[in-house]
């Protein structure tokens, strides 16, 4: 059963998914947002273009790797975004990202996930947009974070993943942001990995 995430909230993912968790997807989706038209005619949608990265730090809080629109796989192969969705058409998740947990380099102490609207709409804009984490091996949803939150923010710093006593937890960051890249949102994301 999924765990609806709340600002702040941390988890065991290996207790939420009911075993140990080797792969796992951060699916993020959204919808472009609808425009009515004069007197109900000529309605029309407007694309938004978010996008989904992971950045890895090791122990020390220094960056040592991501992914993103511009570099769809990590060095060591462990973590692979399934290309950019510029509009947020279609059902389900628009962007993917694939984390085989089993080969993350032991010396990546955590993964910091990030959302930015590169076309710069802010997230009241936006409708329907959400983060989650889905079982790769079966499908299932282990976890789910509403972005929806409305606010003139650009970016989010969604979630950390992180390794404590062999095992990986999962802290619902949810810290609004601003920003077309991840890079904008370094200094907030720096205090989060301690």
């Amino acid at each position: 059963m999924s765990v609806s995430l709340q600002k702040g909230q941390k988890i065991s993912l290996d207790k939420e998914a009911g075993g140990a968790l080797t792969r796992i997807i951060m699916g993020l989706g959204w919808d472009a947002i609808k425009k009515k038209g004069l007197f109900g005619f000529g309605a029309k949608s407007e694309s938004v273009d978010l996008d989904a990265s992971c950045l890895l730090f090791d122990e020390n809080g220094k960056a040592v790797d991501a992914v993103w629109f511009r570099q769809l796989k990590s060095q060591d192969g462990s973590i692979v975004h399934t290309g950019d969705n510029r509009t947020g058409a279609g059902d389900g998740d628009d962007e993917q990202i694939i984390v085989d947990l089993a080969r993350v380099p032991p010396q990546v102490k955590s993964l910091v996930f990030t959302v930015n609207s590169f076309t710069g709409q802010n997230f009241s804009q936006v409708e329907n947009a959400y983060c989650r984490i889905v079982n790769a091996a079966d499908q299932k949803e282990v976890a789910r974070y509403d972005l929806s939150v409305q606010g003139a923010h650009t970016a989010q710093i969604m979630a950390k993943l992180y390794r404590h006593n062999n095992e990986w937890k999962m802290h619902a960051i949810g810290e609004n942001g601003s920003g077309r890249t991840f890079d904008d949102l370094m200094p907030k994301i720096t205090p989060h990995l301690n």
